[in-house]
């Protein structure tokens, strides 16, 4: 389990590291939804998302020794990023363990930031036991994408800035993958108002944290997801996540790709923002009238901005337009 007093510890160490992203509002998001809508730009975050929070607070707490073999991730491209970054501020080296099919601006900024990457076909091999067995082989430490108490603890960053911008809102609205964020974030939020509803936002057919909480159990999907929400494709959160969540989440709602389109549209014709589909699952549910915002005031986090122009082009002319 996390505390407050360990999400505030991670801002500490990520004071100077890490951007105070800005929060972003819309007027036409506002009277669409019925809602106040404050937007977290966690696009705008160094290596474009909110993963160097979770991978810098833990890679920065490692001995000596363990930074001298350096570290070893596996990622379909935010946390690699993430850790390739903090990898090269802490003084160690790293190896990113990444599908062959990542969107290629996520390869190629991996490498560019100094990292080893080790591709593999995600529909075939599994990704952790290939972390794995690098981990004995090379003496690496591995740092995980979510399921780690100091990861968590530094994902939670983002909504304790937020909370220290405009006080707790009353509906906070995260992307959930493996569950890291909303947990950080979840626990920042109880501990300042414990009534506040946590709400996740997970793609249709990658809804394992969903299916998780409603029975109880870890549920492990029986395939790779399809989505175009790459970032939000794990078939199975995490022990210690859904542990955290348990606590933390108050429900858990799915949105399809055509949504996530028009979300992704909406931020960039009316916002000017560009948006990868992960990070775009927020506003998809709250355009699509699958929270209950109507009065409230709402925190939504824009969990990361990692797309190239070609693939942007692509994803959104898989859809038809929207007038949203």
């Amino acid at each position: 389990m996390i505390e407050l007093a360990d999400v505030e510890a991670a801002a500490a160490r990520l004071r100077g590291v890490a951007h105070e992203t800005p929060l972003i509002t819309s007027r036409t998001l506002d009277r669409d939804v019925g809602a106040s809508i404050s937007l977290k730009a966690e696009h705008l975050q160094r290596g474009g998302s909110f993963k160097i929070r979770g991978a810098y607070n833990r890679i920065s707490c490692l001995s000596d020794d363990e930074r001298r073999e350096g570290v070893v991730a596996f990622s379909s491209g935010n946390h690699a990023q993430a850790v390739a970054i903090a990898a090269g501020m802490c003084d160690t080296s790293a190896v990113i363990v990444m599908p062959d099919d990542a969107p290629p601006t996520k390869l190629a900024a991996t490498a560019g930031y100094g990292a080893e990457v080790v591709v593999y076909d995600r529909y075939r091999e599994d990704r952790a036991q290939i972390a794995d067995r690098l981990a004995r082989e090379r003496r690496l430490t591995l740092i995980p994408p979510y399921d780690d108490p100091l990861i968590m603890a530094g994902q939670g960053t983002a909504a304790l800035e937020l909370i220290g911008r405009i006080g707790p809102p009353d509906i906070l609205v995260v992307p959930v993958g493996g569950g890291g964020l909303i947990a950080g974030s979840g626990t920042a939020l109880r501990a300042h108002r414990d009534d506040a509803v946590v709400i996740g936002v997970e793609p249709e057919g990658a809804d394992d944290t969903r299916r998780s909480l409603e029975t109880g159990d870890q549920v492990e999907l029986p395939g790779v997801p399809r989505t175009i929400a790459d970032g939000l494709q794990p078939v199975t959160p995490g022990i210690l996540t859904l542990e955290v969540n348990r606590r933390v989440v108050d429900h858990i709602v799915v949105v399809s790709d055509d949504q996530i389109r028009a979300a992704m549209r909406f931020l960039f014709e009316r916002l000017k923002l560009v948006v990868e589909p992960s990070g775009a699952v927020g506003v998809a549910a709250l355009l699509a009238g699958s929270i209950d915002a109507e009065g409230r005031r709402v925190g939504v986090i824009l969990s990361g901005g990692n797309i190239g122009a070609d693939r942007f082009m692509e994803v959104l002319g898989e859809g038809s337009p929207t007038d949203a």
